[in-house]
């Protein structure tokens, strides 16, 4: 399991997504400079929920390498609802900007996330196509031994 790059990405990803949990989306400053306050990602319900669901779905895509198709079309799903958050993320910074709200690197966690679960995705592609090759070679192999 841990040996494919792509469950590699998909770690990453997901620890990414944990860090931001936990962690400080923006703060307001002061007037001499000092943080006044934090805004942490979990005060807000609707980034909360869709951090949870990244994470669950990254935890899936994670534990599933049995079942290649699922765990790539989790690791999309989780693309998808990444660029949301994202997507969110920006509106948020864009409508906030003249009020003073400094943002942290954790922002463009999202952005990392997405590129290193679309590249896992493509991973379990390749891997399963090579399966499939594998399988067609070995049944018509069987196929002429019988002829």
């Amino acid at each position: 399991m841990w040996q494919r790059i792509q469950t590699l990405y998909l770690a990453i990803s997901t620890i990414l997504i944990a860090v931001m949990a936990f962690g400080v989306k923006a703060t307001t400053v002061g007037s001499e400079g000092d943080p006044v306050t934090e805004y942490r990602y979990f005060s807000y319900v609707p980034y909360a929920i869709l951090i949870v669901i990244i994470l669950l779905l990254n935890i899936l895509a994670l534990t599933t390498y049995k079942f290649r198709v699922f765990q790539m079309r989790t690791a999309v799903l989780s693309s998808i609802i990444t660029l949301a958050l994202q997507i969110w993320l920006v509106v948020d910074f864009f409508s906030n900007r003249d009020a003073g709200i400094i943002y942290r690197i954790s922002a463009v966690f999202p952005i990392v996330s997405i590129i290193l679960n679309l590249f896992a995705a493509r991973g379990i592609l390749a891997d399963e196509m090579l399966v499939e090759s594998a399988y067609r070679l070995r049944s018509s192999r069987k196929n002429r031994k019988r002829r």
